[in-house]
Parts: C-alpha cells; structure tokens; sequence
C-alpha cells in the first residue's frame, strides 16, 4: 500500500493482502505474524469490542497454545507498542483493554478494508446521480487498495470466512466499474479483465453479459455470441438449465444487430445484481 494521509490519520493497516502496518510514509513497521495477525482481528472491526475467546478464535482456532489469554496478553503488549512507533500526531490510535476483551481504537480510514467499502459506497452513490466519471475514479480509487488475497498471512476458518467476503465484495465492485465504464464508452478497456472474470467464474451471467456487451461494441459480435453458447452449455451440462431471461434477451439483441445495445442503456441495468 502506498504511505497516503487519509483524513488526518498517520498510518496504514493493510488486510487486503499481506497484513502490513505502514507509516503515511509508506515505511512498514516491523511486527512478527502473531501480532500481525492480532492486528488484523481487530482491525476487521475498528473502534468495536472483541471478545478474548473470539479474538483467540480468529488467531489460533483449534491450535490455541496452553494459556492463550495471556499469550493474547502479550501479544496486545507488542502491538501497542508497534501503533506507538508510527507516531500518531494527529490520531489516536491504541489497543484498548476492557473487561474480557479489547478494542482497537484508530481512525477507520487508515484500515484498507474501511477504505475500499467507503469508496465503493461513494461510487454508487455517484452512478446512481449520473456522475459516471467520478463514479469510475472512486470504483478504481477501491480496487487499488486491493494487494494480494485478503488477510493471506492467516489460515484459520475466520479468516476464511472473511476472504469469500471480501473476493465476493471484490468482484461485484470490479462489475460496477465495468458496468460504469461501458457507459463512458470504454469498452475496449474492459474486455481484458472481463475475459479474466469469465474465466474464474465461467457460470456467473453478469460476468458474461459485461463481457458480450464489451465485445459487441469492440465490433467483435462473433466472440459475443460465443461467450453467450460457452455459458450456455456450462449452465445446462452443470446446472440443468438455461441462461436467465436478461442474458438470452442479450443475446437475441446482439444476433440483430441492435443498434439501441451500443450505448448505455436500459440492458446494464438488466445485467446489474
């Protein structure tokens, strides 16, 4: 993550990728995973109490060592001491002890995670007013904060759980600013990452609208149509059954040649989730 200042706030808490505390420099501070991933439990809830069972949970699950509450004890210890080492001038940020567990308090705009569904929020609200263009800069301004699989430093059914929500979070996000920018007219930009989409997720129907929409205003109708029977038989050989109305409604407007589907329209609207 670049060393950005967000609002005041004199540091960086990476999750969405390897968990990483930064200066607004964008000079890491040196912690050992065990405290790392200490951070990371509290900081998926800033300024929020965590019980000691569910942070010792979310750090060892099953694999716990034979006196997690003060091992956990420690552990908080050497986190203050990394937040202190930032040298917070103008926000306060600690590990907090309460009665049965802690409260990471900090600025929730120096938690990645915090960021990106600020801006995603931001960007919806601005597409939703017709602002396309700021829409798509707060939709990329998210996306950039992505590095790598959420929390990668922690194999534990929490940080499981977290990762399929956060990669479905990534994923609609990628959808709406694609979906954005196909109505600035950008769609030869997007078929590459559509393409990528499609292949990851080969039964997912917006993905594949996106991309045949994309294709058939790159001139590229043939590849449309084939995108369109490539999920088709996926659907029925895996599934049983048949693309939604929105797509086969796509795809008999793309076999016609219909002129209305070259620009934004009415049909991203049908494709959105």
């Amino acid at each position: 993550m670049t060393g950005t200042h967000h609002r005041g706030t004199c540091m960086n808490v990476q999750l969405l990728g390897c968990i990483e505390l930064r200066t607004d420099r964008g000079v890491r501070v040196s912690a050992s995973p065990a405290v790392g991933a200490l951070l990371a439990a509290l900081a998926w809830s800033p300024n929020t109490f965590v019980a000691d069972q569910d942070i010792i949970d979310r750090l060892w699950e099953d694999r716990s060592p034979a006196h997690p509450r003060n091992a956990l004890y420690t552990l908080a210890t050497r986190l203050r001491k990394a937040l202190l080492s930032v040298g917070a001038e103008s926000a306060a940020c600690d590990v907090v002890r309460r009665r049965g567990g802690y409260v990471l308090a900090i600025d929730e705009e120096a938690v990645d995670r915090c960021r990106f569904r600020t801006r995603v929020q931001q960007a919806r609200g601005a597409s939703c007013r017709g602002e396309h263009e700021q829409a798509l800069s707060l939709f990329e301004e998210a996306l950039s904060l992505w590095h790598g699989d959420p929390l990668s430093d922690i194999r534990t059914g929490w940080a499981d759980g977290v990762r399929v929500t956060l990669r479905h979070e990534w994923r609609t996000a990628v959808l709406n600013g694609a979906e954005v920018g196909l109505r600035l007219d950008r769609h030869d930009e997007y078929v590459p990452q559509l393409h990528r989409l499609a292949t990851l997720h080969p039964l997912d129907e917006r993905v594949a609208g996106l991309l045949m929409l994309a294709l058939y205003r790159s001139g590229r109708q043939d590849e449309a149509l084939r995108c369109f029977h490539r999920i088709r038989s996926g659907l029925v050989d895996g599934l049983g059954d048949e693309p939604g109305r929105e797509l086969r409604s796509l795809h008999e407007r793309i076999l016609l040649r219909d002129e209305d589907i070259r620009t934004g329209g009415p049909v991203l609207h049908a494709l959105a989730s």
